[in-house]
């Protein structure tokens, strides 16, 4: 049997400083139905660490319990909750050396709030530059042909179009370097990104 872990509160720290040295936190994000939830698993599948989605996790467990964290009910709760979710997943990520990949960042997070013109709270601004991912950023473009729309991302392939143009303005504001997934196979896709690594 194996030793239960000993837990020391202090082993959490805000904003994970040796995590933003190591520059091993690479963002995937981009184009809702672009591919992305399949590549990661892809990812994952040869041995990277890979945190999920957390605004879709939130939406889950809202729409479980009948909350109004959601997206479409209550947009700056619900994006407080995802916030308050990759802080978690970031603080936590004990740093190695491969680099651990997140689904999606707190930039995507304020660049929804940009998007429908909604006030965004000052911490909110502030954790995204002590929150700093590596500074390449992974994006999958809009990809009609692989569209499908879901209960938990309900919305047209032009709605998801125009949050992608959020997205980049947003990554682009915050300092990141952008690099396009191109459209091919997932096998492509993924040798790709790997070959974009930081080394």
């Amino acid at each position: 049997m194996g030793e239960t872990p000993v837990f020391n509160e202090n082993d959490y720290v805000a904003g994970n400083p040796r995590l933003v040295a190591s520059g091993l936190a690479i963002v995937l994000s981009g184009c809702s139905g672009g591919g992305k939830s399949t590549l990661l698993t892809a990812l994952a599948g040869r041995g990277h660490a890979v945190h999920p989605e957390a605004g879709r996790q939130i939406v889950r467990e809202q729409m479980h319990l009948d909350g109004d964290g959601l997206p479409w009910r209550d947009a700056l709760k619900f994006v407080e909750l995802a916030a308050s979710r990759v802080f978690h997943q970031f603080n936590t990520t004990q740093v190695g050396e491969r680099p651990v990949f997140f689904d999606r960042s707190l930039v995507d997070l304020v660049s929804f709030l940009d998007m429908k013109a909604l006030d965004v709270p000052a911490y909110m601004r502030r954790a995204i530059e002590i929150y700093r991912f590596s500074p390449r950023v992974f994006l999958t473009p809009p990809w009609r042909e692989i569209y499908v729309d879901e209960a938990e991302r309900s919305k047209s392939f032009e709605d998801a179009c125009r949050e992608y143009d959020a997205l980049v303005e947003g990554y682009l504001a915050a300092g990141y370097d952008l690099v396009e997934v191109p459209r091919s196979s997932l096998p492509e896709r993924v040798s790709f990104i790997v070959a974009h690594l930081p080394r």
